[in-house]
């Protein structure tokens, strides 16, 4: 044995623990590159939003069974749960009038009111986009009692704040199978329905809610709700709470 080989050898009965030897020092050496492949294996059987991708490139090839890959993918991410969107309104007004910096302010306030309220109805937060909120609840009930404390919430906080300062929140809600990567996002036809509710269509301390989640939420709750006229798909109609 040479001194450069005994140089590594020791090296390797430091991190190991382990008698020197040559097929000890093998075993560790070639175990470094095992667990490294098996590192990167593990990381592609998350739930990740890479392992989605790389089963929508297979369903756009030529000959995909395009029916066992969407089972395949709804096996893997495919939830029920109700969907929220806020977001707060007279964005574009103020920001011209007052600056950024006066909205960014704004956010942040209704971030000290609406987070506390969330977490105390069991919602998850899945992203902060500028002025909106995307939020998950397992139980639809759940998503409208926590909309009906954030908006009496804001409300409270409203009274002692001049207009140009207030929290005027919007609240979409719907509920339905969705397709949910990890924390990190949320694909499906009730998240592009609350999305619209919230950011679009509510009004200031509106909230709004598809067909599916004031059908999942009525019997539990004893608000009641007003047909509003169709969404943006004709086949399915709009609810406010009252």
């Amino acid at each position: 044995m040479n001194g450069h080989e005994h140089t590594r050898l020791t090296c390797v009965r430091w991190v190991c623990g382990a008698d020197s030897g040559h097929f000890r020092y093998c075993v560790v050496h070639f175990g470094d590159s095992i667990a490294l492949d098996m590192s990167a294996k593990a990381v592609g059987l998350k739930g990740s939003e890479g392992r989605l991708w790389k089963l929508i490139e297979e369903r756009s090839r030529p000959g995909a069974d395009r029916d066992a890959l969407d089972r395949r993918i709804f096996d893997l991410f495919g939830e029920q749960w109700s969907v929220m969107f806020t977001d707060l309104s007279g964005f574009s007004r103020h920001v011209e009038k007052f600056g950024i910096i006066h909205f960014l302010q704004v956010i942040h306030e209704s971030h000290k009111i609406l987070m506390p309220i969330i977490e105390e109805h069991d919602g998850l937060l899945i992203k902060v986009e500028g002025d909106s909120l995307l939020l998950l609840f397992r139980r639809p009930e759940r998503a409208v009692e926590c909309a009906v404390k954030m908006q009496e919430a804001c409300g409270a906080y409203n009274e002692q704040r001049p207009p140009e300062e207030q929290v005027l929140l919007c609240v979409g809600i719907g509920y339905g199978q969705l397709l949910r990567i990890g924390d990190s996002d949320v694909w499906g036809r009730e998240v592009n329905a609350a999305s619209k509710l919230g950011e679009d269509t509510a009004r200031s301390h509106e909230i709004l809610l598809t067909q599916s989640a004031k059908q999942a939420a009525e019997s539990y709750i004893t608000h009641q709700f007003e047909d509003v006229g169709h969404s943006f798909e004709e086949s399915q109609r709009i609810y406010r709470l009252v």
